[in-house]
């Protein structure tokens, strides 16, 4: 029985195998099962995604505004949210024009413990003017846009970075899991999240926690679900984004496999939206810390 538990068949189970348990009981292996309520949920998560289509496009909007004014979309998340800024851009599928802001600190865990441990990071995502050191480094327009990626909502340096967009006129989307903001508490001395400091809010459709699937004799839910609404939501912005930039006359430079375009046309496209992105960014840093462009009231604290 080592592929699975077992239980009594009394119901029937649609994915099973049978055997007979140690009284002579039938019983079915339900690892399959398990399985099968993960999908259940990601089915759901994809119905509340779908739901959000106004939500959806709004945002796209706002974003591709600001690609095509030559200006860049800030994504940003810490923790595991890095995997959304990731699956932006750069990646097959994606385009120039968004900024991902992964802050090493706060993302590098892999080791779990020890230097550059789970411990340290999660403490850092919680260090009050952390986010406005890492912003310091760029010249914000309010023709800019941001993404800003938290499950919870609830941790300080999403949340000042929100913040410090907003002071710049800049149109911030928060990709949250309402469920788990809602019953969570904020980190932030005055309680607000990250919701409190964004013009749309999109919600991942996870459960609170974020795991989502129950095994028999395990007191805690396991299999979070915020990662795969995170990234469908991302995806669909992204395409929309395709859309409208097609639409304005200003079709993206899209990173694409050879297998599908050739390889050459692949690599013409991987050097062309490179070479873009270096232009936009530098944008972003011509103008840092000179006093006309940047309130050093507002903004160096």
């Amino acid at each position: 029985m080592a592929s699975g538990w077992a239980v009594d068949t009394g119901q029937d189970c649609p994915f099973r195998r049978h055997g007979r348990g140690d009284r002579g009981r039938e019983f079915c292996y339900t690892n399959i099962t398990m399985i099968h309520q993960y999908i259940q949920k990601c089915r759901a998560i994809l119905d509340t995604v779908g739901q959000q289509e106004s939500q959806i496009q709004q945002a796209a909007r706002w974003f591709a505004d600001s690609i095509l004014a030559g200006r860049m979309v800030h994504v940003f998340g810490s923790g595991h949210s890095r995997i959304m800024v990731e699956e932006m851009w750069p990646r097959y599928g994606s385009f120039p024009g968004f900024n991902p802001i992964v802050e090493l600190s706060l993302t590098f865990h892999n080791l779990v413990v020890g230097a550059n441990g789970q411990r340290q990071a999660m403490f850092l995502e919680n260090v009050p003017g952390l986010a406005d050191r890492i912003l310091r480094n760029y010249d914000l327009s309010a023709m800019d846009a941001a993404l800003i990626i938290s499950s919870s909502g609830c941790n300080v340096v999403p949340i000042e970075m929100a913040e410090i967009f907003q002071k710049h006129g800049v149109k911030v989307v928060a990709l949250i899991t309402k469920e788990h903001s809602e019953k969570s508490t904020s980190k932030r001395s005055d309680g607000k999240k990250l919701g409190d400091f964004a013009d749309l809010i999109l919600d991942t459709g996870a459960p609170v926690g974020d795991a989502m699937v129950t095994v028999p004799g395990l007191d805690t839910p396991v299999a979070p679900g915020s990662t795969v609404g995170g990234a469908v939501l991302v995806n669909c912005i992204k395409a929309e984004v395709a859309r409208m930039l097609t639409e304005a006359g200003q079709p993206p430079k899209v990173l694409s496999a050879g297998a599908v375009v050739g390889p050459e046309r692949a690599v013409e496209l991987f050097e062309a939206a490179y070479d873009e992105h270096a232009h936009r960014l530098a944008k972003l840093y011509e103008k840092v810390g000179i006093a006309s462009y940047v309130s050093t009231s507002d903004y160096h604290g």
